[in-house]
């Protein structure tokens, strides 16, 4: 079975739908990039996806072992978010929190793990400093580890380079890539970038009034790739 499966998903809220009949699995090793227009529903079907909002019709399955409390999600970050007065340290920490269980403290592997990716986003000399000292592209680092104390499988990315400059966008996204090249973990993705989702996933999704789920070679050789391409002034 697939590493996740959308089946027949309606997404909406009240009851009134803004997406319907969605269907497609993500593989292990996959880089899945998900594009479409602003307001058709991409956040709601990542939020959906890691059971924060319920759909109003179809369902997400898990394979390959994959728990819903075992994947690593990085959000869009809010202002009061980015003001949030908590250590490097303890930010990524509390990635070990779906591990816990009804433990009350953290376990010494959660604390190692917390290092471990803590060195792997190269923020080491951070770890002591306050949250909200920090640069965006520092904090988008302090994130990423976070979430890869919830996952050595799935990472959902929701814009994770909204914000940063090209040259930090740049690394955040050759981060990302060495993280599923590298380590194997799936990647799941939002993204306004399309240079950028052509160039390093697998896979697009494309939702909106019309919906692609393929290669990234086939989304450029269909109808629905190339009329969003040539809107974006782009060429396939």
């Amino acid at each position: 079975m697939a590493l996740l499966a959308c089946n027949d998903l309606s997404l909406g809220y009240e009851g009134k739908p803004i997406l319907e009949h969605i269907d497609f699995e993500v593989n292990t090793g996959d880089y899945l990039c998900i594009v479409g227009e602003n307001g058709s529903g991409k956040s709601t079907l990542m939020k959906t996806i890691l059971g924060l909002i319920h759909p109003l019709k179809g369902k997400v399955q898990t394979g390959d072992g994959l728990r819903q409390n075992e994947i690593g999600y990085l959000p869009q970050q809010t202002v009061v978010q980015r003001d949030f007065p908590a250590s490097v340290y303890e930010i990524v920490l509390s990635g070990c929190q779906g591990r816990q269980g009804f433990r009350p403290f953290y376990s010494k592997a959660d604390k190692n793990l917390a290092w471990e990716n803590i060195r792997r986003m190269e923020i080491e000399k951070l770890a002591k400093r306050c949250y909200r000292e920090l640069s965006g592209g520092q904090q988008q680092r302090v994130l990423l580890a976070r979430a890869l104390c919830a996952t050595r499988k799935l990472l959902l990315l929701d814009e994770p380079v909204a914000g940063l400059d090209p040259k930090v966008t740049a690394e955040m996204y050759q981060l990302i890539a060495d993280l599923n090249r590298k380590d194997g973990i799936t990647v799941v993705m939002i993204s306004h970038d399309l240079e950028a989702a052509l160039r390093y996933a697998t896979h697009i999704l494309h939702i909106g009034a019309r919906i692609f789920c393929g290669r990234v070679e086939d989304y450029l050789k269909s109808e629905t790739g190339v009329r969003y391409l040539e809107r974006g002034g782009m060429n396939p």
